[in-house]
């Protein structure tokens, strides 16, 4: 069923339109049918799905992905470090060119189906590797085309919906990632499982089943092709180079975190399968989370929402800086969940939003920035010798610039609508 209501342009920018009834007694009724309306899309299934198997394939290794190069093969800090910064230049390279091509191609979906068999070639060539060489080689087999899915998983998502349903497009692109999420928090329990069972090989075998579930369901999806209407592509945001710094700088942070977390907790506590169940409550919480900082985007804006999860994000990094006790890690995960949601959710929208003209560089666009974040986090900790909590000092920082510069175009845009409401005062006619 139609609510009637669309989406407003969830930016600070002065963009019109009307409201989500948030404030009013039936945001539980107003979530019911836009899920209904979100359901009976066709094809919508199909894309959850593949986005499901796909983080339930990520999850299975993520966690363990540095400790297995540093326990099974060998290789040191600076060699693990290597490996991840070589294997994305390539991913980068691979996204931005496909990401500026795709938008000119009648279709999308041979991309990802593509990239999702080369992504299981290169584990093939990995979990066989006992080299730095041969590592390197395998990570880059299997990493470089994986921007490809994502991103265009996301632009295929993003037309689809705003031809079939754009009332609740923003909110499907926001379940879209939970649905990542979820098929995440699934791959670490069953990672966390066959660490346990098998050891780090059935770890392996787990991420190629998580790409060969992806390429199957992708196969029986059938791509939307035609035009999107120019009602349901009206509504974008405004080009800010200062938020995409702010949004970098952000995702710099977490990209430190999600390298490094593991090995810290490994190196306190000795034990590599805490780290899937660290991860496992946190990808729990973002299922509400996402929801929830989507809907407040609606309500309050994107950047303010923005602003709030770098807020979340710093205290973290905090506290991961004070090796604290075992149960405080698991403490604060519900706290990092609300971040990651609106770093992977809500600022995902916001970057597609800039190019609603070009979903598939758009797309491409908030992955190249996760990647080029990634590539920085996976390099600056290497200032930092050995693998100590101080570790966590240079995402704070990082967090603490994204939240000056996230204030600074709020404080701006702030001060612009008071000017134009008191230019508007000022030419008001005398009676």
């Amino acid at each position: 069923m139609n609510t009637g209501r669309e989406f407003p342009a969830m930016s600070c920018s002065g963009a019109t339109g009307p409201r989500i009834y948030w404030v009013r007694g039936d945001a539980f009724m107003s979530l019911g049918s836009d899920l209904r309306r979100f359901i009976s899309v066709k094809g919508a299934g199909r894309l959850f799905g593949a986005l499901v198997l796909y983080g339930a394939g990520t999850g299975i290794l993520a966690p363990m992905n540095a400790v297995y190069m540093r326990e099974e093969i060998g290789l040191g800090k600076g060699q693990i470090a290597l490996v991840f910064s070589a294997s994305l230049l390539l991913n980068m390279t691979v996204t931005l060119t496909t990401g500026v091509l795709s938008d000119r191609m009648k279709g999308k979906k041979p991309l990802p189906l593509a990239a999702a068999v080369l992504c299981m070639a290169g584990l093939l060539i990995y979990m066989r590797a006992s080299t730095f060489g041969a590592a390197l080689f395998g990570m880059a087999v299997a990493t470089a085309p994986s921007g490809l899915i994502m991103g265009q998983i996301f632009a295929m998502a993003r037309s689809h919906f705003l031809s079939r349903a754009p009332s609740v497009a923003e909110m499907a692109m926001i379940w879209l990632r939970a649905g990542f999420s979820a098929g995440f928090f699934a791959g670490l329990l069953i990672g966390a499982n066959l660490y346990l069972i098998t050891g780090f090989q059935g770890v392996l075998w787990g991420n190629i089943a998580g790409y060969l579930a992806l390429f199957v369901l992708l196969l029986r999806y059938r791509e939307h092709r035609d035009p999107v209407p120019g009602a349901a592509a009206r509504g974008g945001e405004a080009f800010s180079l200062t938020m995409l710094a702010a949004l970098l700088l952000t995702a710099c942070a977490d990209s430190m975190r999600g390298l490094y977390l593991p090995l810290v907790v490994d190196e306190l506590f000795g034990r590599p399968e805490l780290m899937s169940y660290l991860w496992s409550i946190q990808a729990v919480f973002e299922l509400g989370f996402m929801t929830l900082a989507g809907y407040w985007a609606a309500r309050f804006g994107s950047i303010p929402v923005m602003a709030a999860g770098i807020v979340c994000a710093l205290a973290v990094y905090g506290v991961y800086a004070s090796a604290p006790p075992l149960p405080v890690f698991f403490l604060v995960q519900p706290v990092y969940s609300f971040a990651v949601s609106v770093l992977y959710g809500v600022s995902m929208g916001y970057v597609q939003k800039m190019f609603l003209g070009r979903v598939g560089f758009g797309s491409s666009l908030f992955v190249i920035i996760t990647q080029g974040a990634s590539l920085s986090g996976y390099l600056l900790p290497l200032l930092i010798i050995g693998l100590t909590p101080r570790i966590f000092s240079l995402p704070a920082v990082f967090a603490g610039a994204a939240l000056l510069l996230t204030g600074l175009v709020i404080y701006r845009r702030r001060r612009g609508r008071i000017s134009l409401r008191q230019a508007g005062r000022d030419e008001r006619p005398l009676s």
